[in-house]
């Protein structure tokens, strides 16, 4: 979630209140994505919920008198402190309702265990069986078939498969906050490793790498950016050979088919 100014000041301060939750669960992440549904729905609702003239204290009574006996008391006190924060724009505050519940369903399944670091396999790896299957693409982008039916198709085909927070997290990516499934499941992996302090480098290669690369890789980012890095390794035959590398902002390509494409543009120019 990428915000500026009053919107990012709130967001922090959210998720460091969200921090001090013990033992988060992921039906407090459900409480809180359906919070966030009903405020994209309701243009009305979000911009009284975030009128810097409206009294902070009406504004999360109303909140609480909408939501109370329909989700958990700790989603309503995390919504009733986000609608007393200030917004610099209006869908700012859903979508900091939403980052909030893919914070709690990625701790309901342990931060600092394997089972954190499978689920942020597993997010990237049904991203990428969605890009590599165009039918389920279609599919789930289809916007003649319901939300329902969609996450239907999901669940009949990941469930029992990955982890249930994977699943949920799944689910989540079809609500339309996001362009397209995969982009919202790359935001959903890249909360995962925030919240593991970690960072998210995807290579790609011409062949797979084995576990030692991996290893030997994974050590040397980590100790160039100072942080541990999580890696998302895409085989991509069309680069040759090599390795290509994108964290953050950084670009590292020493694939064979960057550097004779650098070499076509030094020929022509």
């Amino acid at each position: 979630m990428s915000v500026r100014g009053a919107s990012a000041e709130a967001v922090a301060g959210l998720r460091d209140r969200l921090a001090g939750v013990p033992d988060p669960s992921t039906d407090l992440g459900r409480d809180l994505f359906g919070i966030a549904a009903v405020l994209r729905s309701e243009p009305a609702l979000r911009r009284l919920a975030t009128d810097v003239s409206t009294d902070s204290a009406a504004k999360a009574g109303l909140m609480r008198s909408l939501f109370d006996g329909k989700v958990d008391a700790v989603a309503l006190d995390l919504v009733a402190d986000a609608v007393s924060r200030r917004w610099t724009a209006t869908r700012d505050l859903a979508d900091a309702i939403e980052l909030l519940g893919v914070i709690a369903v990625v701790r309901s399944g342990g931060v600092t265990s394997a089972q954190a670091s499978r689920l942020a396999d597993e997010l990237f790896g049904i991203a990428q069986t969605i890009n590599d299957n165009p039918e389920l693409r279609t599919a789930l982008s289809d916007p003649a078939r319901s939300t329902s039916d969609k996450r239907g198709l999901l669940r009949t085909l990941l469930e029992g498969k990955v982890l249930p927070e994977s699943l949920v997290l799944a689910e989540q990516a079809l609500s339309g906050a996001y362009r397209t499934v995969n982009l919202a499941l790359t935001e959903f992996q890249k909360v995962a490793a925030s919240v593991r302090k970690e960072s998210v480098a995807e290579v790609r290669v011409a062949q797979d790498l084995s576990d030692a690369e991996r290893t030997r890789l994974q050590r040397a980012l980590t100790q160039q950016y100072g942080r541990e890095v999580h890696l998302n390794v895409v085989v991509d035959p069309s680069l040759l050979g090599g390795m290509r590398v994108e964290i953050g902002d950084d670009v590292i390509d020493g694939t064979v088919a960057g550097r004779i494409d650098e070499a076509r543009r030094k020929l022509a120019g």
